[in-house]
């Protein structure tokens, strides 16, 4: 029944795809309210000194800070604690304000990723209790992650360090340097994908309905999405990232567009696989 349910609503899937909600897109409405949130911003600058930032509305959440801090440069150099430490590997440098080049970070893409090892972990973006975060680039062919450390001091986020180093290397086969292989390699990734593909979706005759079925290969690649080849995205807000962890699941969550892609992986006889995929876009 599942397999005839694709059969029969594959071109209305088709013609939906891409065009339905995401329940974990924290910047949709955010790029909405940048302005007055920037006009807030701005009074407080007057005001302020970089030794005692005041709070803002952005701070409530993280998810509003970050947009914030990556798209107003005054708002940046607020929030950097200068000297800022920069670690690469066991070498550390300070960088002082006058030397801070404005980082825009992922808000110049389409769409930004999140990795998690378990759903349940899913839960914490949005989470506004947090006080301490991490934003992360994965550099799929340097092997290489660099981590930006956030705090939230006295209501306010700050960024205190920059830290650059190499991914752990184990006996297993490690999920970036698979899914480096996998986004760039279409023979690689048809050899890596589960048949049947377990497919969630939106009903395009009802945005409240959920379709669960399957995708056969061809299938599977007239649904992927564009996938990140070079480097990954993340922001750790407390979610477990184990190299070691049997699962992984990659979120593509669009910025102010309405993407949200979620791919999940298992790790089968040694091997990354995809088992399961998610297009809940609007």
């Amino acid at each position: 029944m599942k397999k005839l349910i694709v059969g029969v609503m594959l071109l209305g899937i088709l013609g939906a795809c891409g065009n339905k909600k995401t329940n974990i897109d924290p910047f949709a409405s955010i790029t909405k309210e940048v302005d007055s949130i920037r006009r807030v911003a701005d009074s407080i600058h007057c005001d302020e000194s970089p030794e005692d930032p005041q709070p803002i509305q952005a701070d409530e959440s993280f998810d509003d800070f970050i947009y914030n801090f990556a798209s107003d440069d005054v708002l940046q150099r607020q929030r950097v604690k200068f000297p800022l430490p920069y670690y690469n590997g066991d070498k550390k440098t300070n960088i002082e304000e006058h030397n801070w080049k404005h980082d825009d970070l992922f808000t110049k893409q389409h769409y930004y990723t999140l990795l998690f090892d378990r759903e349940e972990d899913m839960d914490l973006v949005g989470d506004t209790s947090l006080t301490s975060v991490q934003v992360e680039w994965v550099f799929v062919k340097t092997r290489m992650v660099k981590k930006y450390y956030f705090e939230r001091i006295k209501g306010a986020w700050m960024l205190e360090a920059i830290n650059l180093r190499p991914i752990k290397q184990n006996d297993n086969e490690n999920f970036v340097e698979f899914f480096g292989h996998f986004a760039a390699d279409s023979l690689f990734q048809s050899k890596r994908v589960c048949e049947p593909l377990a497919f969630v979706t939106t009903d395009p005759d009802d945005d409240f309905s959920i379709l669960e079925t399957t995708l056969d290969l061809n299938q599977w690649f007239a649904f992927k999405p564009g996938l990140p080849a070079d480097r990954l995205s993340n922001i750790n807000y407390g979610q477990r990232n184990d190299d070691d962890s049997p699962t992984k699941i990659l979120a593509l969550k669009g910025i102010g567009n309405g993407f949200s892609n979620i791919l999940y992986f298992r790790r089968k006889a040694g091997e990354w696989e995809l088992y399961k995929f998610e297009d809940t876009s609007i």
